[in-house]
């Protein structure tokens, strides 16, 4: 049995040396250690062995059957390694080409606007304010001195949720609420974010649009402080050149108001925003005293500054998400 051990095992190893593919190697190993090979028919034959003879020549056959286990596992490991290192000429990479470019994404052109005027804000001390889009009739309304009925609110077509609350149609009740935070302590303060009223989209007008107010609180403050603030503002925006003028207008939520008109490149004035200092009445709703503090307050629109600066000629360009448009301002100020 030794003997026939001993050449099934050096037959093994001379059709080993011959085998060039994996294919053909799990052939062989069948025919050596499968269910139907030489060593299965060995193992079958010990049944006719004495029990003296039974471990013994059991143990021979356990011996050789490890060993051709090993080889038959050398051979794939060589064999494998083979496959692999003519995988890897046939797919050589030129390390010369040039690599593949993924396009990058920046911030919308409304966020680097949004961002660029809080930086300049805060470096003047203002803190950055938030507030919910959903709002109460109170907030948005009445505690900016436009009650119930106010001719007023017909300036401002609304989203109305339900007869007590509506999609803000401007970001001054932030302001209120500030004011009301504040236990009557000086305020400075911005609120940027997303607006609404009922206006039909064209080149000019959109139901959604995005603003910023300032509003400061404070004792001796006055048109002088407002006017020098907002001419800061204009010149770091659009360049030292620029100058503004204020005109007289109407707004329910300060007296005395003004419109602020820059001066354009094309030698003409353009409105871009409004202004006022605090009306008493939002002063004392918001718990100060107008005999001993005054404030100011302004309103950019986002998009208009946006319109101004960038020469864009549709407001709607802001919310198509045409990726032509967004790439021309990719990279900020």
């Amino acid at each position: 049995m030794q003997e026939k051990l001993e050449n099934i095992l050096k037959a093994c190893e001379q059709a080993l040396e011959k085998e060039q593919n994996l294919n053909d190697l799990n052939n062989l190993k069948a025919a050596y250690l499968g269910k139907k090979g030489e060593i299965a028919a060995l193992m079958m034959t010990l049944k006719d062995l004495s029990n003296e003879e039974k471990p013994k020549v059991g143990k021979l056959i356990n011996e050789i059957k490890q060993q051709l286990e090993a080889l038959f596992e050398a051979k794939r490991n060589a064999l494998e390694q083979v496959e692999i290192e003519k995988k890897l000429k046939s797919e050589a990479i030129d390390v010369t080409l040039p690599g593949l470019k993924k396009s990058v994404g920046s911030a919308h052109l409304l966020s680097q606007i949004v961002e660029d005027i809080e930086a300049f804000f805060i470096g003047l001390g203002y803190e950055i304010k938030d507030g919910p889009e959903v709002e109460s009739d109170h907030y948005n309304f009445e505690m900016l001195n436009l009650e119930q009925g106010h001719p007023a609110r017909a300036m401002q077509d609304s989203f109305y949720i339900d007869p007590n609350r509506l999609l803000r149609t401007h970001t001054s009740p932030v302001q209120a609420r500030t004011m009301l935070e504040s236990g009557g302590n000086p305020i400075k303060i911005i609120c940027p974010g997303k607006v609404y009223r009922r206006d039909d989209d064209d080149q000019t007008h959109s139901h959604q649009f995005m603003q910023i107010e300032g509003l400061v609180i404070g004792e001796k403050i006055s048109m002088a402080n407002l006017k020098g603030t907002l001419l800061a503002f204009i010149q770091y925006f659009f360049g030292k050149d620029r100058n503004i003028r204020l005109r007289p207008s109407y707004f329910p939520f300060t007296e005395p108001s003004v419109e602020v008109d820059v001066y354009s490149e094309e030698g003409k004035w353009i409105e871009v925003l409004g202004a006022g200092m605090v009306h008493p009445n939002v002063l004392k709703m918001g718990g100060y005293d107008p005999e001993k503090v005054q404030g100011f307050a302004f309103g950019i629109g986002v998009e208009r500054l946006g319109i101004l600066k960038y020469h864009i000629d549709d407001i709607r360009q802001f919310y198509t998400n045409d990726i032509r448009f967004l790439k021309q301002f990719k990279g900020g100020r």
